[in-house]
């Protein structure tokens, strides 16, 4: 068996997915157009187009400019079905999404709104194609700390549906410290920690989101190659790094992906993951991202395979859950 046609075939995990990343221009135009709301693009090509970047910025002000559409519940649910329809195509048997609350609080969308939406995709998608799925909920970090606070009160009530908490948005000038308080009180309500780090940001903010967030997991850390003391920790401690390579090379994070550091890290011992972060934008959903991964790096079967079972190793799952889906890979 031939490595592409391993990966295309294997039972896969995604662990870094922005559901809001996911939202296809047809899609953003048919709900657009359904809730009555003007959007600055005159066709779905147009659209298209707009989604050439060459940072981060660039990104994230489509990606609140469509998010503007989703008003209802409806509309949360017909975007979240529609990235699971995209993992029962790609065998992605677990994935662990997150979401953006204040993306839509801001609105004045209803923090319910927006879960429920989203949770009668996540159990259709269980009873309909077997897809297991956890969620985590993001704290804005171009936002001040208060307004996570008050993201986390509006959660509470929901707490059983939501697995972890995260932190994404412009990295830039934006310190995981800035968030050191709503973190210990999101843990203190079992949340999980995770945070962005070292995807734009220093090595600095990887100890930041390690040694004052507590996290659990990073999601990128690309940065962390920059200081060889921080990689030998994240070794150490088994640190899982959730990698976006198609991502990072349209946000010009890395030059091509010839040059993507996936491999040197696995070499390292890091314990790396494949996913495709806001996928609607930048070019592939998960499978793509490790073919693009193989043919650009040259990835061997072992190598993949590794891959594959730390998405599984390194999700929230209970451990009974993970030897399930392990013993299925």
């Amino acid at each position: 068996m031939t490595v592409l046609d391993y990966i295309k075939k294997v039972p896969k995990a995604e662990l870094h997915l922005h559901i809001e990343g996911s939202f296809e221009p047809e899609l953003m135009f048919e709900i657009a157009l359904r809730n009555k709301i003007e959007i600055p693009y005159a066709s779905i090509e147009d659209l298209k187009k707009a989604y050439q970047f060459s940072n981060l910025q660039d990104f994230l002000d489509i990606y609140y400019a469509g998010a503007n559409v989703l008003i209802y519940e409806q509309d949360f649910y017909d975007l979240t079905m529609a990235y699971f329809k995209q993992c029962a195509k790609e065998n992605v048997l677990h994935t662990e999404i997150m979401f953006d609350p204040q993306t839509h609080t801001k609105r004045g969308i209803a923090f319910s709104t927006i879960i429920n939406g989203i949770q009668r995709a996540r159990e259709e998608a269980e009873t309909q194609f077997g897809i297991s799925s956890l969620l985590i909920m993001s704290y804005l970090r171009h936002l001040s700390e208060e307004d996570a606070f008050e993201t986390l009160r509006q959660s509470l009530p929901y707490k059983h549906l939501i697995k972890a908490v995260g932190l994404d948005s412009s990295e830039k000038g934006n310190p995981p410290s800035k968030f050191q308080k709503v973190f210990e009180a999101s843990i203190k309500e079992g949340y999980v920690p995770v945070a962005h780090a070292g995807e734009e940001g220093p090595a600095e903010y990887i100890y930041e989101a390690l040694d004052l967030l507590k996290v659990a997991r990073i999601d990128h850390g690309n940065n962390c190659l920059s200081d060889s003391k921080l990689v030998d920790r994240l070794v150490q401690e088994k640190m899982a790094l959730t990698v976006c390579p198609l991502s990072n090379t349209a946000l010009r994070n890395v030059d091509h992906l010839n040059n993507h550091p996936l491999k040197k890290m696995l070499d390292l011992g890091l314990k790396v993951t494949v996913n495709s972060d806001d996928p609607a934008y930048f070019g592939g959903y998960l499978t793509q991202n490790y073919i693009s991964c193989i043919e650009a790096l040259d990835l061997s079967l072992d190598e993949v395979k590794q891959l594959v079972r730390n998405s599984f190793e390194y999700s929230f799952l209970s451990e009974q859950e993970k030897k399930k889906f392990l013993e299925r890979i």
